[in-house]
C-alpha cells in the first residue's frame, strides 16, 4: 500500500503528520510512506531526520491583504497544483492524507480530483484556512475538538479523534533521558519553549528569568527559542551582561529531543499550540501557558483556557507576560509539590494516547 502524507509550515502540522505516518509504518511495515512538503522549509529538514522519503513542491501561502506578493501567490499556486499533479502521477497513492498548512492545498485537491480516498486532519477548535477549503473536496475530516464541527459545512464527514501524539512520546526510557540530555534527576527540570517557530514575548520573559536566577543552581532550564529568535536571545542575555551560562541552564535554536525532554520534565513554560499541549497533556506535566495573542481567531488562548480549567496549568496572557511574573508563578509551583502532583495528574487525564489510533483506523476504512 502507498500512502502519501502532505502539512507543513509550521511544527503544529509537521508533528501529526509524521505521527500519522509513523503508526503506519509500525502498523504496516511493508507501507510504501511519502511525504511532501515545500521546499526549504522545516519539513524539508525534520521528515528526512525521521527515515521518510521527502518530495518537495512549489507553493506559498497568501498574505490577507491584496498586494504584489498576492499575485506571486497565486502564480506558485498553479505551479504547486501542477508539481503536486506529478507527485501522485508518480507515486500513485492509495490514499492521501493531509494536516493543514498551505501546501495541503494543491496536493490534497489534486488527488480528490483523481478521485484517491483523502483525509484532512484538523488541530484547532478554529480550523485552519486550508482545511476549510479542502472540506468541501475530502473524504473524511478527522478533527481534535467538538467545537470544530460547526465550521465544516459537511459535518457528517467530521470524526472526533483528537490530536495525535508520536509514538516516541510513550516509550522514552527515563533513566537514559536523563543521562543523554545531562539532567540531574534531583533537582527540578524546566523546559521553556514558545512553539516550533518561537515566541517575541516568552522570549523576553525568560531572559528574565535567566537573569534571576543565573547564580539558582536548584532549578535545571532548558529554553528553546526558535532559530529566527536565537540571536536575538542571546544579545539580549549579552546586554544583561550573562556572557556565559552555567551548566544547568541551557538555550538551544530548537530541540529534536522532545519527547525525552518532556518525559523527565516537573514544568513546562510554553505557548498554546495544539500539538504542544496535546504532547505535554500525553506525557502528563504541569503547565505555565502564554499563548500566542496574533493567532488567527486567537485560538490559542481557548486552548489555553482549557487547560487553565481542568487545573492542569497556569494561563498568563500574551499581553501580561513579564520577567517578573513568570519568575513568580514559576518559583512559586516550584516550592508547591502538592500542587504540581496535583497539575499533572490533572494533565494526564486530558492527555489523549489513541488519537493516532483513530486517525489509522480511518484510513483504513478509506482504502
Amino acid at each position: 500500500m502507498k500512502f502519501l502524507i502532505t502539512g507543513g509550515g509550521t511544527g503544529g502540522h509537521i508533528s501529526p503528520a509524521l505521527a500519522i505516518a509513523k503508526k503506519i509504518r509500525e502498523k504496516n511495515s511493508e507501507a510504501e510512506i511519502l511525504y511532501v512538503g515545500t521546499h526549504n522549509s522545516m519539513e524539508s529538514e525534520l521528515v528526512p531526520r525521521e527515515g521518510f522519503n521527502f518530495k518537495g513542491i512549489r507553493v506559498k501561502g497568501f498574505e490577507r491583504k491584496l498586494s504584489i506578493d498576492t499575485a506571486k501567490s497565486v502564480k506558485e499556486l498553479f505551479l504547486g497544483l501542477n508539481d503536486a499533479r506529478k507527485v501522485i502521477k508518480e507515486f500513485s497513492p492509495d490514499v492521501v492524507v493531509g494536516t493543514g498548512g498551505y501546501v495541503c492545498g494543491p496536493v490534497v485537491f489534486m488527488a480528490s480530483l483523481k478521485n484517491i480516498p483523502t483525509l484532512i486532519h484538523e488541530q484547532n477548535a478554529l480550523p485552519g484556512a486550508t482545511n476549510r477549503i479542502l472540506s468541501k473536496f475530502v473524504d473524511r475530516i478527522a478533527a481534535s475538538f467538538e467545537e470544530s464541527k460547526k465550521y465544516f459545512k459537511n459535518s457528517e464527514k467530521v470524526t472526533i479523534t483528537g490530536n495525535p501524539v508520536k509514538i516516541d512520546f510513550f516509550n522514552v526510557n527515563k533513566d537514559e533521558a536523563y543521562k543523554e540530555l545531562n539532567i540531574d534527576k534531583h533537582r527540578k527540570f524546566v523546559i521553556s519553549l514558545g512553539g516550533s517557530g518561537g515566541q517575541k514575548s516568552l522570549n523576553d520573559s525568560v531572559v528574565g528569568i535567566i537573569e534571576k536566577n543565573i547564580n539558582n543552581h536548584d532549578i535545571q532550564l532548558l529554553h528553546i527559542t526558535g532559530k529566527r529568535h536565537y540571536e536575538t536571545f542571546m544579545k539580549q542575555l549579552r546586554s544583561k551582561g550573562i556572557k556565559t551560562l552555567p551548566e544547568n541552564i541551557k538555550v538551544l535554536p530548537y530541540f529534536y529531543d522532545m519527547p525525552k525532554g518532556l518525559s523527565i520534565a516537573d514544568l513546562v513554560i510554553t505557548s498554546a499550540g495544539a500539538i504542544t499541549l496535546a504532547e505535554v497533556t500525553a506525557t502528563g506535566i504541569p503547565s505555565i501557558i502564554i499563548p500566542k495573542g496574533y493567532t488567527t481567531g486567537n485560538h490559542q488562548e481557548f486552548n489555553a483556557r482549557a487547560i487553565e480549567k481542568a487545573e492542569a496549568g497556569i494561563m498568563i496572557l500574551d499581553s501580561e507576560v513579564t520577567g517578573d511574573k513568570l519568575n513568580y508563578e514559576l518559583t512559586t509551583l516550584l516550592q508547591d509539590e502538592d500542587k504540581l502532583d496535583k497539575m499533572a495528574i490533572n494533565s494526564k487525564k486530558l492527555g489523549n494516547r489513541d488519537s493516532t489510533d483513530r486517525i489509522y483506523n480511518i484510513i483504513l476504512e478509506l482504502i
